[in-house]
C-alpha cells in the first residue's frame, strides 16, 4: 500500500496475533491503537472508509465511526472488502454489518446468497478472489519429477510456525523412513526464518526454510502439507493435492469448536462442500496420522489425480481476473452512481 502511494498511519502487521488468549494479553495495546486510528479518521473526514479483511477490527471500527458521526454534517460511506466468516461462526455479525456498512465486497461466490437470507438490507457484491489476479498468467501445469516432492507450508504467523512446524518436520521424517521424497519448506516472511531454524528447520537433514517462490514450489510439488489458511487456495490453484492441518491453544480450540458451525476449515473444502483436502485439526494433527495419509496418497496415483480434478472445480468458482478493478468500480458507483454504470460480471462460464 505504501508503494502504491498510501500514507500509512500504522502498520498493523506487527501486531498480528491468533487466538483469544493472545488477544486478551494485548487488549490495552489494541484499544489504544483502535482509538488512535478512529481519531485520525474523524480528523481527516474522508468520503469513504474501506475496511479490508480483519473483521474483528473493522466491524467495531464501523460501529464506532457511525456512533461518532451521528448528528454531525459528515457521513462517510463505509465499505467492507472481504466478508468476515459470519457464515462459519457468530452469524449475528451479519446484522452488525447491515447496520453500519453501506457496501460489502465479497470474494467468495456463496456469500451474496447467504447475506440475502440473513441480512437482506445489506448491499453485497461478489468481486472475485484476488488470488486469481495474483497468479493470472502463471503456468499452473505441474513439473513432473521421478521422486515425489513434498511441500511444507506451516503458516504465516509466529504461533502457527511454533505449533505446526515441529509436527511437519516429524511427519517428514516418518515419510522418509518409508519412501524416498524430496521436501521444501516455504515461509511467507523473512522474519520467520530464525524461528523456523530454532525449531529444527535446516538441521539434521530437515529442509532449510525458504522465503518466497511459492508459485514455482507449487508447480514442482506432488503433495503439500499446509496450514488451513489462505495458502490452501493457492495449493488448489496450482492443483496440488494437500493435507491441511491446524493447531491452536487449548482455550482457543475449546471456544472455537463451540461457535464454528461449518464442517470444514480449509476454504477449498468449504467451496467444494466436501473434504477434497483432508483436515487434521488439534489432536488429529499428529505426525503419525499425517504421515500415514501422505504415504497412502503418494503411493496411489489415482487418488492424486482425483484430488487434482476436485481442485480444478474449486478454482472455477473464484471468478475471473480483475477483482481489484471491480472493487474500485463498486466504490465509485457507491459514491456517485452517475459516474460509473457498474462493474462487469465475474463468474466463469461453467461450460
Amino acid at each position: 500500500m505504501a508503494a502504491a502511494g498510501a500514507q500509512l498511519s500504522l502498520d498493523l502487521t506487527q501486531h498480528a496475533v491468533i487466538g483469544l488468549w493472545e488477544v486478551l494479553r494485548r487488549y490495552l495495546t489494541f484499544r489504544r491503537l483502535f482509538h488512535q486510528l478512529l481519531d485520525e479518521c474523524i480528523a481527516a473526514r474522508p468520503d469513504v472508509v474501506v475496511g479490508v479483511d480483519y473483521g474483528g477490527f473493522n466491524l467495531r471500527f464501523a460501529a464506532a465511526l457511525r456512533e461518532r458521526t451521528n448528528g454531525s454534517d459528515w457521513h462517510p460511506k463505509i465499505v467492507q472488502f472481504v466478508s468476515p466468516q459470519v457464515w462459519a461462526s457468530r452469524p449475528g455479525r451479519a446484522q452488525q454489518l447491515q447496520k453500519n456498512n453501506d457496501l460489502l465486497l465479497s470474494i467468495l461466490p456463496f456469500e451474496r446468497e447467504w447475506y440475502a437470507r440473513h441480512a437482506p438490507g445489506l448491499r453485497v457484491e461478489f468481486v472475485g478472489h484476488p488470488l486469481v489476479d495474483r497468479h493470472a498468467g502463471t503456468p499452473v501445469d505441474p513439473i513432473s519429477s521421478s521422486i515425489p516432492r513434498l511441500l511444507l507450508l506451516p503458516g504465516s504467523r509466529t504461533a502457527e510456525i511454533q505449533r505446526h512446524l515441529p509436527v511437519l518436520l516429524r511427519t517428514l521424517e516418518q515419510i522418509q523412513a518409508t519412501m524416498p521424497v524430496e521436501a521444501q519448506l516455504i515461509l511467507p516472511r523473512a522474519d520467520l526464518v530464525p524461528l523456523a531454524r530454532s525449531l529444527g528447520a535446516g538441521v539434521n537433514g530437515a529442509p532449510a526454510p525458504e522465503v518466497g517462490g511459492l508459485p514455482e514450489a507449487l508447480r514442482r510439488a506432488t503433495l503439500a502439507l499446509a496450514s488451513t489458511g489462505t495458502v490452501t487456495l493457492e495449493c488448489a490453484w496450482f492443483g496440488v493435492p494437500t493435507l491441511a492441518l491446524y493447531r491452536t491453544s487449548w482455550l482457543t480450540y475449546q471456544i472455537g469448536r463451540r461457535v464454528i458451525t461449518v464442517k470444514h476449515l480449509a476454504m477449498p473444502n468449504l467451496l467444494a462442500g466436501d473434504a477434497v483436502m483432508p483436515e487434521f485439526v488439534q489432536g488429529d494433527a499428529t505426525p503419525e496420522r499425517l504421515s500415514q495419509t501422505a504415504i497412502a496418497w503418494l503411493k496411489d496415483p489415482t487418488m492424486l489425480s482425483l484430488a487434482r480434478r476436485a481442485l480444478r472445480n474449486v478454482v472455477a468458482q473464484l471468478g475471473t481476473p480483475g477483482a481489484p478493478g471491480r472493487v474500485v468500480d463498486h466504490i465509485v458507483n457507491l459514491l456517485d452512481p452517475k459516474k460509473n454504470p457498474g462493474p462487469q460480471p465475474v463468474l466463469r462460464d461453467p461450460g
